[in-house]
This record gives C-alpha cells, sequence and structure tokens, in this order.
C-alpha cells in the first residue's frame, strides 16, 4: 500500500507492507525514484541470487528517509502529509515493514520487549543537526 500526499499529490509519504501480504512475487514498495529502496518476497529454498557486487554510482540525498520492520511485538504508526496533518495511522506487528519517505511521522510502543530494525539512509549527523520536532494540525 501506498500513501501519497494530499499537498503535493505526486509525492509518496510512505509504502507498507504487511507480513500477511508477502507473496512469493517480488513486491517492490519504493518507487524507484526514492532513496530508500525497500521490497519483500518469500523464498523457498534452493533460491539464489548470484553473486555480485554493486558498481559505484554517485548518489546525491536531500531527505532522510527511513524504514521501520517489526520482529516481534507492536507499535503504532502515525504518519504525517507535508502540512503536519495527520494522514495515516497503523498498528504494525511481528514482519510488517514501513518506509517512510517524507513527512512526519511518530513511534508509539504498545507492546513490552517489541523489537524492530530502523534502517536510514546516511550518513546520520546525530538528533540536533537531522530532525525537527512539529506540531500536528
Amino acid at each position: 500500500m501506498k500513501i501519497f500526499s494530499k499537498v503535493e499529490k505526486d509525492k509518496i509519504i510512505l509504502s507498507v507492507l504487511k507480513f500477511k501480504d508477502i507473496s512469493k512475487n517480488r513486491n517492490d514498495i519504493s518507487p524507484e525514484n526514492e532513496f530508500l529502496q525497500t521490497s519483500g518476497r518469500v523464498l523457498n529454498k534452493d533460491f539464489q541470487v548470484k553473486l555480485h557486487k554493486h558498481n559505484k554510482v554517485k548518489r546525491v540525498t536531500n531527505i532522510t528517509q527511513e524504514a521501520w520492520i517489526v520482529l516481534k511485538g507492536k507499535i503504532l504508526g502515525k504518519f504525517y502529509d507535508l502540512d503536519d496533518v495527520l494522514i495515516y495511522e497503523d498498528i504494525f506487528v511481528d514482519g510488517d515493514c514501513v518506509t517512510i519517505f517524507r513527512g512526519g511521522h511518530e513511534l508509539i510502543v504498545l507492546e513490552d520487549n517489541t523489537y524492530f530494525y530502523e534502517i536510514k539512509n546516511g550518513p546520520y549527523y546525530g538528533v540536533n543537526y537531522d530532525k525537527k520536532e512539529i506540531k500536528p494540525k
């Protein structure tokens, strides 16, 4: 599922892939022009990605994007449009992945011992440089 801005209709805010929706077909949940690329797929024994490495390609990023992957537990994610208005919220559980491309967001843990990965493009210069608190409208 892809959620687009209501303010700038061509701007994607986030993509969601629920664990229950992962299939044998590769599901690219990031548009190809975004800095952070995520996908999901069910793999069977003996599946193999051929040995490879990536070419050096100069990439310039101008925004921090992130992905949350819930390993175990439950979190509430709230996501805000470019004008800081709530655009989407959902509860994420074991195996769910959300990729956040732009807009505001907050995470509220709903269960003790919730485990999740947070992945961002970098470099990361710290909270004082990289984040700005917003007030929802």
